[in-house]
């Protein structure tokens, strides 16, 4: 049993020490995981991987009830589902109407060009991916650990203790799905 699965045992037994143990365990993985991901948004995004790690943590550890842990993968899981949750926040934030509603942010400079879609479309994968969660919640685990945390494939594939081929399968099906879920919408 690696020394991260035994720090989860103790969170799950409920010792209050055992979060402090954890953190810089996973600190240096998760901000790289974080850090991939948020080169992936656009380059104004408020969001910082840092703050990303933070809040993802602080949701998974720093919880009333303790969770349940399976072990690593397990947590890595949650916690590519939590910065999902939290960009995902962040991009209905920046829509609603207390923050300029529909309105979009034009650079003096930059008046030629279109402004950027990425809110809109980043709102519509999150849509079509919990449509995918209903129909096929492992197809959509591995989208998330690859899109919203920026794993490799055979990464993700190890995560959720999987082969690469059934990885690949699954990536291909939700590639299409999702596709299809996005133009259709």
């Amino acid at each position: 049993m690696s020394e991260v699965t035994q720090i989860l045992s103790k969170i799950e037994a409920g010792d209050p020490a055992a979060a402090g143990e954890l953190l810089p365990l996973v600190y240096a993985e998760l901000h790289k995981l974080a850090t991939a991901k948020m080169i992936q948004e656009r380059p104004d995004h408020t969001l910082q991987a840092t703050a990303l790690v933070h809040e993802a943590y602080l949701r998974l550890v720093d919880v009333p009830n303790a969770q349940h842990w399976n072990g690593r993968g397990h947590f890595f899981g949650a916690a590519a589902e939590a910065m999902r949750r939290i960009v995902i926040e962040s991009a209905r934030a920046r829509a609603t109407q207390k923050r300029g509603g529909n309105a979009e942010r034009v650079h003096l400079d930059n008046l030629a060009w279109p402004a950027d879609k990425s809110t809109a479309e980043l709102l519509q994968i999150n849509e079509a991916l919990s449509l995918l969660e209903e129909h096929d919640p492992q197809a959509a685990a591995l989208v998330k650990l690859r899109y919203f945390v920026g794993l490799s494939h055979q990464e993700a594939a190890d995560a959720l203790g999987i082969s690469r081929r059934v990885a690949d399968r699954l990536w291909a099906l939700s590639r299409a799905w999702l596709y299809k879920q996005v133009t259709d919408a």
